[in-house]
């Protein structure tokens, strides 16, 4: 589920992504303004991002949908060290396999040097700015979901919040960094496009970012103020995390 949930996510970030910068896109002659571009780019893909973590798939695995969001759950203690190792690989594997389906389906468009294949990259300010700008954004994004997700009465608008960070980010971000946040995004648009040249950055930013988060957030409520590793607990599907969302509802 985890796998399937990210290659949707990357057929969507690739459709488009095509779409709003192809040049021969109907929708990218129209709109020449590149931040209006980034901004319908956000909103496409904080929906999509909402609708993974609301679908019953996206309930069921808790739709991390990233190797930092479950490294960081695996930190405080939440998900056990070989549930976060297939997460981890599951992801991957869906960022890479969701970027060939999309090749497949888009064709050579998707290879187009305007829009190649999604690939994240740092942008005129170089690599620094674009390592700071990743580590600060995974950071707020993991305090966010922290916050949200732990406090009984605002949990149930964590799939939204999630969506509306990832559309702002996308919007004003993505010119420093390209707007990632997540290494399994980053290897599935690097692989397709065969250039790794910056993957570091991606590899180790938004891990470093969101594990530094479940510390601040540890220090600040501790770790047993973490009652689970979903996103989405308002339904009935199975929890295969240490689950303590039972005693976050007793405490309302």
């Amino acid at each position: 589920m985890e796998a399937v949930n990210l290659g949707v996510f990357m057929l969507a970030a690739c459709a488009f992504g095509t779409l709003l910068e192809h040049p021969a896109s109907q929708v990218r002659q129209s709109i020449d303004d590149p931040l209006a571009r980034r901004a319908i780019m956000g909103v496409a893909m904080g929906l999509t991002a909402v609708g993974i973590i609301c679908s019953p798939w996206g309930q069921r695995s808790g739709a991390h949908l990233n190797p930092s969001v479950t490294l960081t759950y695996w930190s405080l203690g939440r998900v056990r060290r070989w549930t976060a190792a297939f997460y981890v690989a599951a992801q991957f594997l869906g960022g890479v396999a969701g970027v060939q389906v999309a090749a497949w389906l888009i064709g050579p468009p998707l290879g187009h040097h305007a829009v190649n294949y999604v690939v994240t990259s740092p942008g005129e300010t170089g690599l620094a700015a674009a390592f700071v700008a990743e580590l600060s954004i995974s950071l707020f994004m993991m305090l966010t979901v922290l916050f949200l997700s732990n406090t009984p009465r605002l949990t149930h608008f964590t799939p939204w919040a999630a969506g509306l960070l990832v559309a702002i980010y996308i919007t004003f971000e993505a010119p420093f960094s390209g707007m990632s946040m997540n290494p399994a995004r980053s290897f599935g648009s690097a692989f397709a496009a065969a250039d790794g040249s910056a993957l570091w950055i991606y590899c180790l930013a938004p891990p470093l970012g969101m594990v530094l988060a479940g510390l601040l957030y540890r220090l600040r409520r501790s770790a047993h103020h973490v009652f689970c590793a979903k996103l989405h607990h308002h339904n009935t599907q199975r929890c295969i995390f240490r689950c303590g969302y039972a005693e976050l509802h007793d405490s309302r």
